[in-house]
């Protein structure tokens, strides 16, 4: 199978600040753009015959609702198709590994029940049909119910940062499972020198999307990042490689939905130490982006995910 690779785009600043007097029009554009590229996977999720579609991507890649989005279309092509969470085969707080610091590793792929996973994806593959384990997560550990899936025949799209772990899906073979990377592939820059990176757009929607929809200072979400980042480079980058398509997740009006956003946060939120220089010299990468108002977002955006809340 040949992997569908997509390479970074670099997008001078001045020539979004022009695109960006026609708001309306960008936006449509971008939201375009992005839906061609969820109708083309589904193309070849379908052309591949396989049953199990593992898709990955890092921290605020939009894998979450793009798994969702391939979903919708793969179905409006006439294939049926699920969406598995990783989450749900979270094994329980009490069980996460640890850090050398002896903080908790979210990150890390024992904190699921790999033989578990293994055994779903196995009969998935086998019959179109398995139970689902439940996660609670407000009680932080496994549910006693479960969910009964069957594929009618369809996909399974499961989608979580894991997923291209070949560990997961070893008892599948090869030629049953497709795999897809979901990431942003447009950065930015002015004169040609990069201003703004994929990560920084990544460090904003996640972000943004805290503060806005959990009230959380971007202290906590910026104490975490690093952590985040050490995470990719050891349980995803890895694997990224191996993926059959490269689902890109930019959207270029996005940048001024940030640069419009990042000015109430930081009126909302006072920082201070390391967090306050990583926000402020964030924010100021944006200084030269002409804002665009979130009303511009569709009710059925993928950025929804990231900013679907407005901050106060």
């Amino acid at each position: 199978m040949i992997t569908i690779w997509v390479p970074k785009r670099l997008v001078e600043i001045d020539l979004y600040n022009i695109a960006a007097r026609s708001p309306e029009q960008l936006a449509e554009m971008s939201e375009r753009s992005y839906r061609e590229r969820v109708r083309y996977a589904a193309e070849k999720v379908r052309f591949s015959g396989t049953k199990i579609v593992m898709l990955t991507g890092p921290s605020a890649s939009g894998k979450t609702t793009s798994a969702h989005k391939l979903a919708e279309e793969l179905v409006r092509q006439g294939t049926p198709a699920h969406v598995v969470s990783l989450d749900n085969f979270f094994r329980g707080a009490e069980f996460y590994p640890r850090l050398p610091d002896g903080t908790l590793d979210y990150e890390n792929p024992d904190t699921m029940d790999l033989p578990l996973i293994k055994q779903c994806l196995h009969e998935l593959s086998e019959t179109g049909k398995t139970s689902l384990p439940i996660y609670d997560f407000t009680q932080e550990k496994r549910s006693d119910e479960t969910e009964a899936v069957d594929l009618q025949g369809g996909v399974c799209i499961v989608e979580g940062i894991h997923a291209l772990n070949p560990e997961l899906t070893s008892l599948v073979p090869g030629e049953e499972v497709y795999r897809i990377y979901a990431g942003l592939r447009e950065e930015y820059c002015i004169d040609g020198r990069r201003v703004i990176n994929t990560q920084d757009i990544r460090l904003c929607r996640r972000t943004l999307r805290d503060a806005a929809a959990r009230g959380r200072s971007p202290e906590k979400t910026l104490a975490m990042w690093d952590r985040v980042m050490d995470g990719e480079t050891r349980y995803i980058k890895g694997f990224k490689t191996t993926a059959d398509f490269l689902l890109d997740t930019s959207f270029t009006y996005e940048l001024g939905l940030i640069a419009q956003l990042l000015q109430k946060v930081r009126r909302q939120f006072v920082l201070e130490g390391h967090n306050a220089e990583l926000w402020d010299e964030t924010a100021r990468r944006f200084e030269h982006v002409a804002p665009l108002p979130l009303d511009l977002l569709p009710a059925d955006s993928m950025l929804r995910e990231f900013y679907g809340g407005e901050v106060n």
